[in-house]
């Protein structure tokens, strides 16, 4: 495979450092279709990076893109501030009827700015209105934007640096899973809101993800999820879930929380809510907490259009009616399936241990001594785009579009397991001097 010379030498000299991606991925990318992403040299590469989780439905999806075509060449608006518009309405009908409805939500939905960091500041804003308090319990390992307001809740030093004494008053707790193993994070709660010499103010409202991500690939217990919501109900705390990531389908339903039959007071979605990659985040609030007065909240991209068309065709190609079910399970198939090649080809071959449900899943190679950065980039000279998380970056991420084929699916995960391999066979070497075994498994 030839593979790309790396980014033109503009993004060096005119675009800021603060990026990152490009880092991992020195490429320069042209086009895309469904699971694969194409280099400007003709390179091809199988992406179980998915957009940081913004493509679940794979890159220009046939029935998105032509929905925005014909919308575009009817001239369309394409901005309108939070006016109303055709556009609107229908993504509002269609979300009513094939999302909110099925599963006995009635929360109204605010469009916030476009990024899920937006969502998250509108949340815990409105939650300190509701209640008149200020505090909010966040998880360790919890990440929910980097905007100040989503910041203070954020777990990790890196995002925060420098920045504590600005940020808004937050209480960070463990979540039940963790580097440092299982928490009874709900025991915590209940002592630091009913004991009243604590030294902790009861919060406005405690936001959680049902599967940290960027923590890496920690999945919350459904047992913590029904008592969280009870614990909330009985102190009169809002609950509120960060759905950006890991909501759309994700884990296997719409929503994430719904493994756990609970309903949260605020849901922030953002990502792949468009369904095509355009920016758009909401806000879902119960009915009785949407306190806001008129334009207390705004901002002048909160009307993205086109990302209205897009996400309606969305809803109605993939969650109306059974097609709903249909994906769904389609979703929690292939996460079986990954699940059991990693047990087969990773736990059982490498100290690596595995995380995850639907189609997120981590590969936690902190024992087993092995840069997971090092994975990334080997994967990436094989054709794979594969990020990590985790507190290190010990954990190798695997994100792949929804709509990934079988075939594809199980190629990628051959792709990391060769280099899991050869970084551990590099490892031997440097530290023993033996010779390298023979690899089982054959390089797709």
């Amino acid at each position: 495979m030839t593979q790309d010379s790396g980014p033109a030498a503009v993004f060096d000299t005119r675009e800021s450092v603060v990026r990152s991606y490009s880092r991992s991925f020195p490429a320069t990318f042209e086009t895309a279709q469904q699971e694969f992403v194409t280099g400007a040299d003709g390179t091809r590469y199988l992406d179980f990076l998915a957009g940081a989780g913004a493509l679940n439905y794979g890159h220009n999806p046939a029935f998105a893109k032509r929905a925005l075509i014909d919308y575009i060449e009817r001239d369309g608006l394409t901005h309108a501030l939070d006016l109303a518009t055709t556009a609107k309405q229908d993504f509002l009908e269609t979300f009513q009827e094939h999302v909110l409805a099925p599963r006995g939500l009635d929360h109204r939905v605010q469009f916030c700015s476009p990024s899920g960091t937006n969502a998250v500041e509108a949340a815990l804003k409105v939650a300190r209105l509701v209640t008149g308090r200020t505090n909010v319990v966040a998880f360790g390992g919890g990440f929910h934007g980097v905007s100040t307001g989503a910041l203070a809740a954020v777990g990790s030093e890196f995002y925060k640096a420098g920045l504590h004494a600005t940020l808004p008053k937050t209480t960070h707790i463990p979540f039940p899973d963790s580097p440092m193993g299982p928490f009874d994070s709900l025991d915590l709660l209940d002592r630091l809101v009913s004991d009243s010499s604590s030294g902790v103010e009861k919060p406005a409202a405690v936001i959680v993800e049902t599967v940290q991500c960027e923590g890496g690939v920690y999945v919350a217990p459904t047992e913590f999820l029904v008592g969280l919501r009870t614990w909330c109900d009985t102190h009169g705390v809002l609950m509120i879930v960060d759905d950006i990531q890991v909501g759309c389908g994700r884990t296997g339903t719409f929503f994430s929380f719904e493994r756990a039959g609970v309903r949260p007071d605020l849901i922030t979605l953002s990502k792949s809510i468009s369904g095509y990659g355009l920016p758009m985040a909401l806000l879902l609030v119960k009915p009785e907490y949407d306190v806001w007065k008129p334009g207390q909240h705004n901002g002048t991209f909160r009307g993205n259009q086109l990302a209205f068309v897009a996400a309606a065709e969305t809803i109605r190609t993939h969650w109306a009616d059974g097609a709903g079910e249909a994906f769904g399970a389609e979703v929690r198939r292939k996460g079986d399936l990954v699940a059991e090649y990693l047990e087969q080809n990773v736990t059982a071959r490498f100290r690596a241990s595995v995380r995850g449900l639907g189609l997120i899943w981590g590969i936690d190679v902190s024992a087993a001594g092995i840069s997971g950065a090092k994975i990334s980039r080997r994967c990436f000279e094989r054709g794979l785009i594969v990020e990590t998380c985790g507190r290190d970056s010990e954990v190798i991420k695997i994100l792949p579009p929804l709509i990934v084929s079988d075939e594809s699916l199980t190629a990628g995960l051959d792709v990391i397991v060769e280099a899991l391999y050869d970084e551990a066979q590099d490892d031997r070497r440097t530290t023993t001097g033996a010779a390298p075994a023979t690899s089982t498994t054959a390089t797709p």
